[in-house]
């Protein structure tokens, strides 16, 4: 079975450790970017993402890939150094349970962007690199069964970068994500790890 760089960093139990690991990486990115960057270009930034989520190691035959959207504001302290906060929802399955009753993801979080300087690839485009880490929750509802809403701590380590043409941005971004779930069926881990794949368009001030 695969598994990714985050969960081979993770001790098998218990996560709440594993999270507080995650916030100390978002703040060791903080601080290495406030060194490397003096300059300040305070403003925010706003765009909706759309992607998949996918089982990236524990628990692979529990929760379906399903589509995923998640809207992002960020506050950019630096040129180099964003905060980001997400709310995502993706429209997945329990292929645990009989039937593979219909269940609604929701995580939010928030996290640091360290990004590199701008590199020039020609005819007015130009590409910036950035990796990210942060930490939040995640909420699992069922839609069509009476059963409560449930809640976990989530963390997350992130990747990707932003293309540049004139006032267009466009972003690519993969999350692995270390959260719980605990499936109707009552087997396998409570600790688990997936992957988010995004693509957003927005228009730059």
């Amino acid at each position: 079975m695969s598994r990714s760089f985050a969960v081979a960093l993770l001790p098998a139990r218990p996560r709440y450790r594993d999270i507080a690991r995650i916030v100390l990486a978002a703040a060791a990115l903080c601080a290495v970017a406030s060194i490397a960057e003096a300059k300040t270009a305070e403003k925010w930034e706003f765009s909706v993402n759309s992607g998949r989520l996918f089982s990236a190691g524990t628990q692979p035959d529990v929760i379906k890939g399903a589509d995923y959207t998640a809207a992002q504001l960020a506050y950019i302290l630096r040129p180099n150094l964003a905060i980001t906060g997400s709310l995502g929802w993706a429209r997945s399955r329990d292929i645990s349970a009989v039937g593979s009753p219909k269940l609604d993801i929701f995580t939010y979080d928030i996290g640091a962007e360290a990004h590199a300087d701008k590199r020039n690839l020609g005819s007015g485009i130009n590409f910036s690199p950035f990796l990210g880490a942060g930490a939040g929750a995640r909420s699992y509802s069922y839609r069509n069964l009476p059963v409560g809403t449930t809640n976990e701590p989530a963390g997350y380590v992130s990747a990707g970068g932003e293309f540049g043409y004139h006032r267009i941005r466009l972003r690519l971004e993969l999350r692995d994500y270390v959260t719980g779930f605990k499936p109707l069926s009552g087997g396998g881990s409570d600790l688990r790890n997936d992957m988010t794949v995004m693509v957003g368009l927005r228009l730059a001030h």
